[in-house]
């Protein structure tokens, strides 16, 4: 019996991902942004337990594993991208070509798709076993939710906001599948010599939220991006 129970714990896990991510789509709708991304939080919390609880438990399984995609494309693909959608369906457009206008807030759900293949390319890719070949989409969820709930007022008065928000939508499209190496936050060991960038991102983190406040999460994953780009050159 308890066999019975502890193989359905990590999808259960993942299933709580989901429904946070439905939570958080909801919430986006109704412009409530930082419950939005509460909720994106939330999910990726799950989304690190169910993993784990699975390699513990001893329980993988291929349909944990296509569970796990599918939530993480509403949690981290389509809940940020229908926060993209509200605010830019929201900003102000006066001044704007009215096709432009009317198409913009179409545009976030790009985003979403590109999630959708990257999940996919990596449940297929042997390579990011121990790292990442493209952004993550848990990092490019929180960019976003963070960006937005830190910079709404901004990116509402802004005359160029539009414009902004497009070309990030289509440069957070192509870094989920670019095939730059990115670094993960799994160590085999504590040596400094191996985890050096780790440390110093790590490190790196609290100081810039003490700055940025909300928005420091997406100056961190800025940061995160940056770093991969640079250590992946030392290394190539």
């Amino acid at each position: 019996m308890a066999n019975c129970l502890t193989k359905h714990i990590p999808n259960a896990l993942t299933s709580c991902n989901l429904m946070s991510g439905c939570v958080a789509i909801v919430f986006a709708l109704s412009a409530n942004y930082s419950m939005a991304l509460t909720f994106i939080v939330v999910g990726a919390v799950f989304d690190f337990f169910d993993g784990m609880s699975a390699r513990l438990l001893g329980v993988s399984s291929p349909i944990g594993k296509e569970l796990d995609s599918l939530a993480d494309v509403v949690t981290f693909g389509v809940a940020p991208s229908m926060m993209i959608y509200t605010i830019l369906l929201t900003i102000d457009k006066t001044g704007y070509n009215d096709i432009l206008a009317a198409a913009a807030p179409y545009v976030a759900f790009v985003m979403a798709a590109f999630s959708a293949i990257r999940l996919a390319k990596f449940n297929l890719d042997e390579r990011q076993t121990t790292s990442f070949i493209g952004l993550p989409t848990p990092a490019n969820a929180l960019f976003w939710g963070a960006l937005i709930v830190g910079s709404e007022e901004y990116l509402a008065l802004s005359s160029g906001s539009i414009y902004i928000l497009l070309i990030m939508v289509f440069v957070s499209s192509w870094l989920l599948v670019a095939e730059i190496p990115m670094f993960a936050l799994k160590f085999k060991h504590w040596g400094w010599r191996e985890n050096k960038i780790k440390y110093v991102f790590l490190v790196s983190c609290l100081p810039l939220l003490l700055i940025f406040g909300i928005t420091g999460i997406s100056v961190i994953i800025a940061w995160y991006i940056c770093l991969s780009v640079i250590t992946s050159k030392k290394n190539a």
